[in-house]
């Protein structure tokens, strides 16, 4: 235990000296926080595709073949209205945001659940890199603007029979009249429109400061080996590079860092609702 708190402590103590502080957040944080994807939660929100389908979890679920598209949009206007429109506020993102408010502070995600702006992240700081359960795009795509889809996937979850939704809800693009797809980056179909342009280059000026003469945190959390070219190496290449840098890394299964690392990088396996509510502590 006393090892634990010395870590916290390193730990807390470069945030609070850091001029910057460029958060990573991966899958684990919003199962951290409740978003799971297994489990009770997912039994308990999709036992009729869970008998009838055989799915085990909303992530393999996500992959399923299904053979009609009234099928997928009834398995998917659930899945986003789980993940994207129940959630609300949870308690670890706005811990999250208790902890760097005052910090020149930068979020890159891989989380498509909208967590960031649901708890209160400047707009601008944020760069969710693989898209977002709330928005639409054409699934060809003949055009490059997304779509809010809460209208589609409220009246969508009310008409679910037979784990189908009526044909005449299916979603088309409004300017071809193929179907719709969700704004995530599963092949080369993704659209990144004029705001993920600005928020990609926001996050490019944002790195500039990693080369100057400051403190530097990389707080990654619960970021693992699904895409580790977006968040966890690029942070390892970083702590490496420059002398004035902190890894903090927070992953129940994945925590290690690497050797070249060892001395800048401080590991955490342990619960993230813990290492939380003791930075809190010290605020």
């Amino acid at each position: 235990m006393e090892h634990f708190v010395k870590r916290l402590d390193k730990a807390y103590d470069a945030i609070d000296y850091a001029d910057y502080i460029l958060v990573g957040a991966g899958a684990g944080f919003s199962a951290a926080a409740g978003i799971e994807y297994s489990g009770k939660r997912f039994e308990d929100n999709f036992k009729d595709f869970i008998e009838k389908y055989g799915l085990t979890d909303m992530y393999s679920s996500g992959f399923y073949p299904f053979k009609t598209s009234e099928e997928k949009w009834a398995y998917w206007s659930r899945h986003v209205y789980m993940n994207r429109y129940s959630v609300g506020k949870t308690e670890l993102y706005e811990q999250l945001l208790e902890l760097v408010r005052n910090k020149d502070y930068f979020i890159l995600t891989t989380n498509v659940e909208h967590q960031f702006w649901i708890n209160g992240f400047e707009n601008d700081r944020i760069f969710a890199t693989q898209g977002d359960y709330g928005l639409f795009q054409c699934s060809e795509p003949c055009h490059e603007k997304l779509y809010s889809n809460r209208d589609f996937v409220f009246k969508a979850i009310k008409n679910i029979a037979d784990c189908r939704i009526p044909s005449d809800l299916i979603p088309k693009c409004p300017v071809c009249g193929k179907e719709m797809a969700l704004n995530l980056r599963v092949d080369n179909t993704f659209v990144e429109d004029e705001k993920w342009m600005e928020m990609y280059n926001n996050y490019s000026r944002y790195l500039e400061h990693v080369d100057e003469d400051k403190n530097t945190v990389f707080l990654e959390l619960g970021v693992g080996f699904n895409t580790p070219s977006i968040i966890r190496y690029p942070f390892e290449q970083m702590t490496y590079d420059n002398p004035n840098t902190t890894l903090i890394r927070l992953n129940r299964s994945s925590s290690q860092a690497i050797p070249e690392n060892k001395d800048k990088t401080i590991c955490f396996d342990e619960k993230i609702s813990e290492i939380f509510t003791y930075w809190l502590s010290r605020i």
